[in-house]
């Protein structure tokens, strides 16, 4: 079955999520399906506003009959950790019948933006452009790649990111595009606590009058279910789950070379102090004591499948620094689907010990992930990617003092 104009038509996502409960892939849900629902609205809203677009060319035909056409509202969702929102919205971009859309890690995002906006100051520099102001047209370009915008996990910490959001997205917005985003937090609380937030502020009014704002509020954490662990999470950091690290390195390694190397990111150098074939590891500090950001998380990502961290200590306020670059080096390695290894000194939740703060409410969301990175699905959904792996390391995951 096709609609007008050769559009054809896609499951929705309403009939997708109702194939993985029958299939026993997932528990059914009233709040997941009803959000699976206004996904499905918006998909139609978009499908009407392309057939639009296709038919523009013959506008001059009909100018005095045709209505202006009303932009389309996005959707933010927003809930706890583990709720199913990344896989609702997964569904929505694959159904989506649009060729020019985009899924994309929010900090992975902001990264191509600022490089635009440098190509473009230099292209200014060099009398290429007479544009002084690089918003504009790094916003036409964005939206001229993808009009339907798909973010997971959004959230604002760079202050670089967020002195620009609000221009930004208006620009984006005036140019058409969609954005479906999924969020640990409301809009009101972006960015809380944030150098300047002043000057953040205006975005959430833009985001609220571009998006329909969706809270996906249910008690069950559907990661936290998933209990068969693997051994790749070692607790507590003693001789035991040195060997235990040991062992499981060796066993990925496979006999390989093991060398140290080194990342060029930026023109800069990330030192690898151990590597073989598409395995690295390092120590806590390498990773986190040093400036590293979000390009140096995503250029050893995109090099290595399998990730082994060593020593990793609980954290506090005084190590402020050091979880927040944890919390970003996690967010990386689970957005590429990465197999880690780690010996720490506590369980992913006893990591960070502090209660309130911006820090202890993201490490919610880094403490799930870490759980869900030992279980059994997620070692059958990343050991194809791992060149030459071995069998599962046997063994305890998790020991406790």
């Amino acid at each position: 079955m096709t609609l007008r104009d050769g559009l054809v038509t896609h499951p929705s996502v309403t009939q997708r999520y109702g194939h993985l409960v029958e299939t026993g892939k997932i528990s059914r849900d009233p709040v997941q399906e009803k959000i699976a629902g206004a996904l499905d609205r918006l998909i139609g809203e978009i499908a009407d506003k392309r057939l639009a677009r296709k038919s523009s060319a013959l506008g001059w035909l009909f100018a005095k009959r045709r209505k202006p056409q009303e932009p389309v509202r996005g959707l933010y969702i927003h809930g706890g950790v583990g709720r199913g929102k990344t896989m609702l919205m997964d569904l929505f971009h694959e159904l989506v019948p649009v060729d020019h859309k985009r899924r994309a890690h929010f900090n992975d995002f902001m990264a191509d933006v600022h490089d635009r906006i440098g190509r473009h100051r230099a292209a200014l520099k060099a009398g290429e452009t007479q544009d002084t102001d690089p918003i504009p047209p790094v916003a036409a370009a964005l939206a001229k790649d993808a009009w339907v915008l798909c973010f997971d996990e959004f959230t604002v910490t760079d202050i670089a990111d967020a002195m620009i959001l609000s221009r930004l997205f208006s620009a984006l917005f005036d140019q058409g595009v969609v954005l479906v985003a999924t969020s640990n937090v409301a809009p009101d609380d972006l960015y809380k606590d944030g150098l300047n937030r002043g000057l953040f502020l205006p975005f959430i009014g833009i985001l609220k009058e571009n998006t329909r704002i969706l809270e996906l509020d249910i008690d069950t954490d559907y990661r936290m279910q998933k209990l068969n662990r693997i051994p790749v999470y070692m607790t507590p950091d003693d001789a035991e789950s040195e060997r235990q690290m040991n062992d499981a390195w060796n066993t990925v390694v496979d006999g390989r070379t093991v060398e140290p190397s080194a990342l060029t990111v930026k023109g800069r150098t990330v030192p690898v102090p151990r590597a073989a074939g598409t395995a690295a590891r390092f120590d806590f500090a390498e990773l986190c004591e040093k400036p590293l950001g979000a390009r140096d998380y995503l250029a050893i990502a995109g090099a290595y499948d399998t990730i082994f961290i060593d020593h990793v200590p609980t954290m506090d306020k005084r190590r402020r620094n050091e979880a927040k670059r944890f919390i970003l080096l996690i967010d990386t390695l689970y957005d590429a689907e990465a197999r880690v290894f780690i010996s720490a000194e506590a369980t992913p939740e006893a990591l960070y010990t502090e209660k309130d703060g911006t820090e202890a409410f993201e490490f919610d969301r880094t403490a799930s992930r870490l759980i869900e990175m030992q279980s059994r699905d997620w070692l059958a959904r990343t050991s194809a990617r791992a060149e030459g792996e071995a069998t599962a390391v046997d063994g305890q995951t998790q020991r406790r003092a």
